[in-house]
């Protein structure tokens, strides 16, 4: 079976840092589909500044041209905190024994002790960690335990059992941040370049983070 790639965050906005890392675990991993699954409500973190539909929209259209990108939006029919867990048990329900990979950076991973059930997320779906080249593993504390007793150099295992295995790869580090860009767009400027024309073309239509 070919394994699925979850990819979640706020996307406010997404921008090609999220897309480029997508792609080169889809290639890498042959990834079946990527799945972009906006956040409703942060657990951690800040409440996002564009709306739920208004990022919803620029997912669409971002990966509209890429046939294994595909947009869920059930983090935003969701009330109450958007946890993983959470969200993996609503996808396990659909596809119970599908290969699953949760994709997460490496602060994430770092942090995930701190995750809702986090000791419930290995067994409803392999964890995919991205990383920037010449990263650091940990070998200590929570993520160092689970590096030891999950982890495996061979992606290919991930897409024979349907969740259980960490897998950590390292990914092209391109220095955008949504931050950054909200920043860019409350001043004035053009986000081109750092995010697809089309969700230039949306920011600029719903008038979104002007200062």
């Amino acid at each position: 079976m070919a394994l699925i790639g979850l990819f979640g965050g706020t996307f406010d906005p997404i921008h090609v840092g999220h897309l480029r890392t997508a792609f080169e675990l889809m290639q890498t991993l042959s990834l079946s589909k990527v799945r972009f699954i906006p956040c409703g409500v942060p657990a951690h973190g800040k409440e996002p500044v564009a709306s739920p539909q208004l990022r919803l929209q620029m997912v669409r259209a971002a990966i509209a041209g890429q046939p294994e990108f595909v947009a869920d939006d059930r983090e935003l029919a969701r009330s109450g905190p958007s946890y993983t867990v959470e969200t993996l048990e609503s996808l396990r329900l659909e596809m119970p024994q599908k290969p699953l990979g949760l994709i997460v950076g490496m602060d994430a991973f770092v942090a995930m002790e701190t995750w809702h059930r986090s000791e419930d997320l290995l067994s409803l779906a392999h964890l995919i960690v991205a990383h920037r080249p010449g990263a650091i593993l940990p070998t200590e504390g929570f993520a160092g335990k689970l590096l030891q007793q999950h982890g495996t150099d061979d992606p290919g295992v991930m897409a024979t059992q349907r969740a259980g295995h960490i897998f950590v790869h390292a990914v092209t580090q391109l220095e955008v941040s949504s931050s950054a860009i909200r920043e860019t767009v409350g001043k004035g400027e053009s986000p081109r370049y750092l995010v697809p024309d089309v969700v230039v073309d949306l920011l600029e239509g719903n008038k979104c983070y002007r200062a």
